[in-house]
């Protein structure tokens, strides 16, 4: 008989949006296609910490270069469409989290990117109400950052978790692999706007148990693992 599912670690890199990364992106493209002689990638990294308005009145400033109109309005534009796109695929996400905990199960939250980014990742997906509600592990706790397997053993020891009482949610084909080699099962997530086609095959060819599209789908995978509905699949 299988151990009953106690636990669901959810990665934060792709299955919720970074959208500091997001942004920079944005303005990057933005400015790319309004001033081509610039230099964009040194200038964001000269300008990091500023805010958007800021990077924008500093080139605004420099007399070779000359920026449209509303260039401040037409950014925000961009990127909170952009957000919109990718978050579309996981609205709920909030929700299913107090569901999970609802009935019974408990939730971490594992990542490699910096707690910082984390941290704005989950307030853009309104997932910034479970701080200090649910672990957080992070690439600064640890030696090596996935992708090795280290963050998810981490977790294990700190949640004192058997890996047979666990499942985690990855996204990317390197977080799959570093999961299943810490001997978890996984559910790959494959709805973020950012994932190409085809991500589903080469995430169960790196491990995953299943790969997902919605989180209702992943949601599901959870109910029949927490029911014992799935007991004759073990991690892989």
């Amino acid at each position: 008989m299988s151990t009953p599912l106690q636990q669901v670690i959810f990665d934060c890199d792709g299955v919720l949006v970074d959208s500091e990364i997001l942004a920079e992106e944005v303005l990057s493209r933005q400015l790319g296609g309004w001033l081509p002689d610039l230099d964009t990638e040194a200038e964001l990294r000269a300008a990091l910490g500023m805010t958007t308005d800021a990077i924008l009145g500093h080139l605004e400033a420099m007399s070779a270069h000359t920026l449209p109109p509303q260039a401040m309005e037409r950014i925000d534009h961009a990127i909170e469409s952009r957000l919109a796109s990718e978050l579309a695929p996981i609205q709920g996400m909030a929700e299913l989290l107090g569901e999970l905990m609802t009935r019974g199960l408990a939730v971490a939250i594992v990542s490699n990117s910096a707690e910082r980014r984390v941290r704005a990742s989950l307030a853009a997906t309104g997932l910034d109400r479970w701080l200090g509600k649910v672990p957080l592990f992070t690439a600064e706790q640890v030696a090596r950052p996935k992708p090795a397997p280290d963050v998810y053993q981490l977790a294990l020891r700190q949640l004192g978790r058997d890996v047979e009482e666990c499942v985690v949610v990855e996204d990317s084909l390197a977080g799959v692999s570093a999961a299943v080699a810490a001997g978890l099962r996984v559910i790959g997530f494959t709805g973020a706007g950012h994932i190409p086609p085809g991500h589903a095959q080469r995430q169960q060819e790196a491990g995953a148990w299943q790969s997902c599209a919605t989180m209702e789908e992943v949601n599901g995978l959870i109910r029949q693992l927490h029911a014992g509905q799935a007991s004759d699949l073990s991690a892989t």
